[in-house]
């Protein structure tokens, strides 16, 4: 099985997870433990019109920051209040990514690593595909490593070049929350008052749970 490491685009029509560790594929899997149903777009407008519909919630951020009106903002511990049939969500850099993928597309951070990779080796017939999600446009360290924490419960395939890096780059766990915590991404959040949100999202496999996007909607993969 080849297993490689891309970033922002997805070139994998096999299998491919999607990676942005600060924050939404990290609250996309903790809301999926009360909420079966999650709707992911590209635009505020979009998500505003298409909630009274589903009578959804609405979770999102642009630079962090929560969206006037939403309910809540891309935060794991705050969508852990929300209990209902749908969310919906609207995020500057995970929602964007997901729509780029042309195979299967799960997601994964440090929270279901183990799950999402033995979920996708499973699934996938002969590529596994990571895809860091960044920021806008940039690399995002944080990104980086979560996928690296995926890497690791697949070392036994094999491995392009990118994806060893990644591996090797996690090996130190003191280290790697240490980057994490200084990363660009985690201070903007401390100064918008999420500094919870990091440690939250750097507990490794808290979760079982692997979410799917197919058909424009979000749900665990059985």
């Amino acid at each position: 099985m080849k297993v490689s490491l891309s970033f922002e685009r997805s070139f994998s029509k096999d299998v491919a997870i999607m990676v942005d560790v600060l924050r939404a594929s990290t609250t996309i899997t903790v809301a999926l433990e009360k909420i079966p149903n999650i709707i992911p777009t590209l635009e505020i407008e979009e998500a505003l019109a298409i909630a009274p519909e589903h009578q959804a919630f609405l979770a999102g951020e642009r630079g962090g920051a929560t969206i006037e009106g939403f309910d809540v903002g891309n935060s794991p511990l705050e969508i852990q209040n929300l209990r209902g049939e749908t969310l919906i969500i609207t995020t500057s850099n995970g929602t964007r990514i997901l729509e780029g993928i042309r195979g299967r597309a799960l997601i994964g951070s440090f929270i279901n690593a183990q799950a999402v990779a033995e979920k996708a080796r499973k699934i996938a017939t002969s590529h596994i595909e990571v895809v860091m999600a960044g920021v806008r446009g940039k690399f995002a360290i944080e990104d980086f490593l979560g996928a690296g924490e995926i890497i690791s419960h697949l070392r036994d395939q094999e491995l392009d070049e990118m994806a060893q890096s990644a591996c090797m780059a996690i090996q130190n766990p003191q280290l790697v929350d240490q980057a994490v915590k200084n990363s660009r991404s985690a201070r903007n959040l401390r100064k918008l008052g999420f500094g919870q949100d990091v440690d939250f999202c750097l507990q490794r496999d808290k979760s079982h749970l692997v979410p799917e996007f197919k058909d424009g909607l979000i749900r665990i993969l059985e």
